[in-house]
């Protein structure tokens, strides 16, 4: 027994004709009658008299239609609930952002969100892909916005917006005075990578072509988790470092940072949940409010090459530990 046959064997009292109530149910006649036919089966009632005309349900058939009309009430009231708790947009909600891009987005689209959703309070936490992709995924998050694909299959990925990489030359570099920048043979060495960031850094070394973070050079060990404290560290020229665009949104006129080409390399950011979150209401207004307060440049259509780090040689080593 079904809902589904619940709702035909109503449908058909209401009717008192097989060829109405299927248009009603948008079902096939033959469809009905096989499926009232099944129940009736099943339960080894005959629930409707077909020698009447109009049809006719029997004295046992109006005793289960009436229940069934009750229990149809009490589903129908379950759905209702279900469809205002995903569009409730109000309580306490967790939310994870990686650490390459909090300082940057949070700033920029904290007060949209406020504004999208006044009743709902926010808990932001700052952290490594690794750490919010396990968050999220045991409950401890409710949702992170991170760079994707994650290639984890108890996860839901919603792309909000694809983030260009830059580079971040010092002020001898030989093309701190071209426009865009191209990747030299002689630069692979000098890349700056983040601690733990291993997300981050695969992305970066597929950027540079290299296979993993052995090429280069290490007459100095840098364990630093900060895209400022790499910046610091080209100014000083020890080295050269690729950002996402949104960390020098604030030195667009600064000769140390220069654009790739078209297809620019960008990684893809999207909020991700477990695939057992439901409200999808949120998830919509998050997305616009994030949208909307991103420059008028990453709004606009450009040529794009994704950088994925989760099928990265380097990422899998280190995950494999």
């Amino acid at each position: 027994m079904t809902i589904q046959q619940l709702r035909y064997i109503v449908t058909l009292d209401a009717e008192r004709h097989f060829a109405r109530a299927a248009e009603a149910c948008m079902v096939s006649q033959p469809g009905l009658t096989i499926q009232l036919k099944n129940l009736e089966e099943e339960i080894g009632i005959k629930l409707f008299d077909r020698s009447k005309v109009p049809l006719k349900p029997s004295a046992v058939g109006v005793e289960i239609i009436n229940k069934a009309k009750k229990i149809l009430r009490e589903v129908d009231e379950i759905r209702d609930y279900v469809i205002n708790e995903k569009n409730k947009l109000e309580g306490t909600v967790k939310v994870g952002v990686i650490s390459t891009l909090s300082p940057y987005l949070v700033p920029m689209f904290i007060n949209n969100l406020k504004a999208s959703v006044p009743k709902v309070k926010f808990i932001i936490k700052e952290a490594s892909t690794f750490q919010l992709m396990n968050d999220v995924e045991t409950g401890v998050l409710d949702l992170a916005l991170m760079a994707t694909p994650t290639g984890n299959a108890n996860l839901k990925e919603f792309t909000i917006f694809h983030e260009p990489f830059v580079a971040y030359l010092h002020q001898d570099h030989p093309l701190v005075t071209e426009q865009f920048y191209e990747m030299r043979p002689s630069d692979q060495k000098e890349l700056l990578l983040l601690q733990d960031e291993y997300c981050y850094n695969a992305q970066l070394l597929d950027i540079c072509e290299l296979k993993n973070d052995k090429q280069i050079k290490e007459q100095f060990s840098y364990d630093i988790n900060s895209i400022e404290t790499l910046k610091n560290l080209v100014r000083a020229k020890l080295g050269f470092a690729i950002l996402p665009q949104l960390s020098i949104l604030n030195e667009q006129q600064n000769p140390m940072y220069k654009p790739f080409k078209e297809p620019k390399p960008v990684r893809e950011i999207s909020l991700v949940v477990a695939d057992t979150f439901s409200k999808k209401l949120l998830l919509e207004k998050m997305s616009q409010a994030i949208w909307d307060s991103l420059p008028e440049e990453l709004q606009k259509g450009f040529k794009y090459k994704k950088i994925r780090w989760n099928d990265s040689p380097y990422f899998n080593k280190i995950l494999k530990g």
